[in-house]
């Protein structure tokens, strides 16, 4: 099954100021689902594509993240970058208690209506690079993470960066392949 995502809209009234000072972490999320069109913005903001780049820096334009998306009660996506549209990749109801437990039962990525998880492919800059290849992926990450609380933020949602976890534990649950290693969870919700 495949979601094709609208085109993201930009008529939200707060600046990147506000939205900088307006940043927070939040961590209790209502039983409110993520409308589509939100949904759009936030993984456009993460890693879309603006003509023949994207949407953060990446070295050498080697695009080492990969984007999943777990809608509470609907499964776990892929994010098709170059189509901006979401691959169902497993079908499970109960699949946001197993990836809260393999984050070290942090209750809130259970309860949050989206978690967007973001990894990496370390081959595809460090082919290029090396070793130094490494550092690259986490600043482009950094980069991707920090578009998407300030976009979570201009919508009026809530996020929270978690990057404590068992690696090998959500690269089990999400079913992820051996090359692709997990580096953020950010639940994603309207605050409480």
């Amino acid at each position: 099954m495949k979601i094709s995502l609208p085109e993201p809209k930009f008529n939200d009234n707060k600046s990147l100021r506000e939205c900088i000072w307006e940043r927070e972490s939040i961590r209790a999320f209502k039983e409110k689902e993520v409308e589509l069109e939100k949904l759009s913005a936030l993984l456009w903001a993460v890693q879309g594509k603006k003509g023949r780049k994207r949407t953060v820096p990446s070295a050498g334009a080697t695009y080492p993240l990969e984007i999943h998306v777990l809608i509470k009660n609907k499964g776990l996506f892929h994010y098709d970058i170059q189509r901006h549209e979401l691959e169902l990749i497993k079908e499970e109801r109960n699949l946001s208690r197993s990836l809260s437990e393999a984050a070290l039962n942090q209750y809130f990525i259970e309860e949050a209506p989206l978690n967007i998880i973001i990894s990496a492919k370390y081959e595809r800059t460090c082919n290029r690079y090396g070793k130094r290849g490494i550092r690259y992926v986490y600043i482009e990450i950094g980069h991707a993470a920090q578009n998407l609380h300030l976009m979570a933020t201009s919508l009026n949602l809530g996020s929270v960066p978690v990057g404590a976890f068992q690696d090998n534990l959500v690269k089990s649950v999400l079913e992820l392949p051996l090359d692709l290693d997990p580096l953020y969870i950010i639940p994603i919700g309207y605050p409480k």
